[in-house]
């Protein structure tokens, strides 16, 4: 019985995180879904602020933030076993480190990915910023207040912790990366292997998200780093759709990602 007991704790564990994290984006999204329907249904426009303002609170707010504490009263956890404290001068140097890192990652895979001609897939959020790039200035200081945290907090508090128990931090790491990356499918638009060649850009900056967590224990560290690569893309972005409004054939679209 120990030995079937021991055989069987690895696969639980695994199925687990992967039920946390998908259940995280399921819940956000009929909550995003039932809302867009009561709006509608009460004769209310939903404008891409709105719509954007909207998913922000229910899918990374109330639902992964929700979905990870719900897992963690489960299993009698209290906040700081997700390690939850102010930034140390060892942390805010992991911080820079891992900001620049992940950025690094980002970019080099997008140039890769053009260089070589593969088709990559599209964000959603980027073709409402196509329409309207005034939404890119709330994702800004949303990628600090919600986007950081909440992403953070299920995928690498409740999940990498989950996998790390059975598997240990290098596939805790990997495999959480790989599940993370893997739930921006629905997010993005394109054909599925194009959609595939964005997730796999998007694997390696959250390699750097986890190795933070774990060689710091300190989970306010992957949400700033996440947080601060999150505000530099959506500034990049907006600018160069600000850009392009002016100059509309001065920048080749090839060159965002």
């Amino acid at each position: 019985m120990a030995t079937t007991t021991r055989l069987f704790d690895p696969i639980w564990s695994l199925a687990a995180a992967l039920i946390v994290g998908g259940g995280g984006l399921l819940v956000g999204t009929v909550l995003v879904i039932a809302t867009q329907l009561a709006a509608v249904s009460a004769g209310i426009e939903l404008t891409p602020f709105t719509v954007i303002v909207m998913s922000l609170i229910l899918l990374q707010g109330i639902a992964f933030g929700g979905v990870a504490l719900l897992y963690a009263k489960f299993r009698g956890f209290g906040i700081d076993h997700f390690g939850v404290r102010i930034p140390s001068v060892r942390d805010l140097a992991a911080i820079v480190l891992g900001y620049v890192m992940a950025l690094g990652a980002a970019f080099t895979g997008a140039l890769l990915i053009s260089s070589i001609g593969v088709e990559a897939g599209s964000n959603q959020v980027t073709e409402i910023a196509a329409k309207d790039p005034e939404v890119l200035l709330l994702l800004i200081p949303a990628s600090f207040l919600l986007i950081g945290p909440g992403e953070e907090l299920l995928f690498r508090g409740v999940v990498q912790n989950r996998i790390r128990e059975s598997f240990g931090p290098a596939a805790g790491i990997a495999l959480a990366s790989a599940i993370f990356a893997a739930i921006h499918f629905v997010a993005l638009t394109g054909g599925a292997s194009a959609r595939l060649v964005t997730i796999g850009i998007l694997f390696f900056p959250s390699l750097v998200f986890g190795t933070a967590y774990e060689l710091t224990d300190n989970l306010v560290v992957p949400a700033l780093i996440h947080g601060t690569y999150n505000a530099t893309l959506f500034t990049i972005a907006y600018i160069a759709f600000k850009f392009m409004e002016m100059n509309p054939n001065g920048v080749p679209t090839g060159l965002f990602f």
